[in-house]
C-alpha cells in the first residue's frame, strides 16, 4: 500500500525498481516519463520535494502494470513523436520509428524544391506519418494515403487533423495500388511506403514491444519478407508520373533484392539511402 501522500522521487523510485524487475530497459528513465503522463504533463523537471497524490499514484500504477507486460510506451500513452509532428497511436497502427524519417531525408534530398505542387501518395499508411510529415515540408502539395485497416485510416485522418493538414490530406481504405484508378493524368509524382517486411518466421523472435503488441497485418512480409514489395512494384510503373519518384522502406538486407524487383518491373533506381545506424533503408526509384 502507498503512503496517502508520496513524493515525487519514491514514486519514480518505486516505478524505476518495477520496470527494472520487468526487464523494462532505461527504467528510471520511463517511470519518469510515465509519471509526467500521469501527472498531465509533458514532462518532469527537478523533483524537488513535490508529493504525488492517491488519484496520480492509481493512474501511474495503471501505467506501470501494462509496461511492465512490454505494452509499447508509446500505446498507453497514446501519442509518438515523428519529424515535426505530434501523431497519435494505437494498437491499430505500427508505432512510428526514427528509421522511417530517413524516407523524408530521401525526399527532401531527391526533391529539394519545396514549393513544387507535389501529388503524393502513401501506400500503407497507418498513422500517416510519412505521408503527414511530407505534407509539412512541401505546403503546395496534396496526398493520398492508402491502408487496408479502416482503424488506421481513422487514426489516419485523425492525425492529418491534429496536425492542420486536413486540407491536403485523403485517406481511403483499401489494398495497395487496387484501391486506385489512375488515368495519366492522375498519376502521382512520389510515391512512398513503409510495407510489411518481417518474414513471417522471424516475427516471434522480435522484442516482446513489437511482437506481443503491434498489428500482425502491419509486419507480416510473407515467408521471405517481400511479399508486399512484389505487389507494389508490380503496379508502381502505372502509378507514377514521368519522371516520378518512389521511396520504399526496407528491412535489412533486403536492399538488393527490392532493387532487382525494381528493375524487373521497369524503375531504375535512384539511390539507397541508409539511417543513422548504417543500415540501407530506402530504395529510391524512378520512373523513366
Amino acid at each position: 500500500m502507498h503512503p496517502k501522500d508520496e513524493s515525487l522521487s519514491a514514486t519514480i523510485a518505486h516505478g524505476q525498481q518495477l520496470l527494472m524487475s520487468a526487464g523494462i530497459e532505461n527504467p528510471r528513465r520511463e517511470s519518469r516519463l510515465l509519471l509526467a503522463h500521469a501527472l498531465g504533463l509533458p514532462a518532469l523537471g527537478p523533483v524537488g520535494c513535490g508529493t504525488v497524490d492517491q488519484a496520480v499514484r492509481e493512474r501511474f500504477d495503471a501505467m506501470l502494470r501494462r509496461r511492465m507486460a512490454h505494452e509499447p510506451f508509446a500505446y498507453i500513452t497514446g501519442s509518438q513523436g515523428f519529424w515535426t509532428l505530434d501523431l497519435a497511436v494505437s494498437p491499430d497502427t505500427l508505432i512510428p520509428r526514427a528509421d522511417s524519417e530517413t524516407v523524408i531525408e530521401a525526399l527532401l534530398t531527391l526533391r529539394p524544391e519545396r514549393g513544387r505542387a507535389l501529388r503524393l501518395l502513401d501506400l500503407g499508411t497507418g498513422t500517416g506519418c510519412l505521408l503527414l510529415a511530407a505534407l509539412s515540408e512541401f505546403p503546395c502539395a496534396v496526398g493520398l494515403g492508402i491502408d487496408r485497416s479502416e482503424a488506421a485510416c481513422r487514426m489516419a485522418a485523425a492525425n492529418a487533423v491534429r496536425n492542420g493538414l486536413a486540407g491536403r490530406a485523403m485517406m481511403l481504405c483499401g489494398e495497395w495500388l487496387e484501391a486506385v484508378r489512375l488515368g495519366e493524368a492522375d498519376r502521382f509524382d512520389v510515391v512512398i511506403s513503409n510495407p510489411p517486411y518481417i518474414p513471417v518466421q522471424d516475427i516471434a523472435g522480435l522484442m516482446p514491444e513489437v511482437s506481443g503488441h503491434e498489428p500482425r497485418l502491419a509486419l507480416d512480409g510473407g515467408p521471405d519478407g517481400l511479399r508486399s514489395y512484389r505487389i507494389i512494384l508490380a503496379a508502381l510503373r502505372e502509378a507514377l508520373a514521368p519522371g516520378g519518384l518512389a521511396l520504399l522502406e526496407i528491412g535489412q538486407g533486403q536492399d538488393m533484392a527490392v532493387s532487382a524487383l525494381a528493375g524487373a518491373s521497369g524503375l531504375r533506381l535512384a539511390s539507397l539511402r541508409a539511417d543513422l545506424g548504417g543500415v540501407v533503408r530506402v530504395v529510391c526509384l524512378e520512373a523513366a
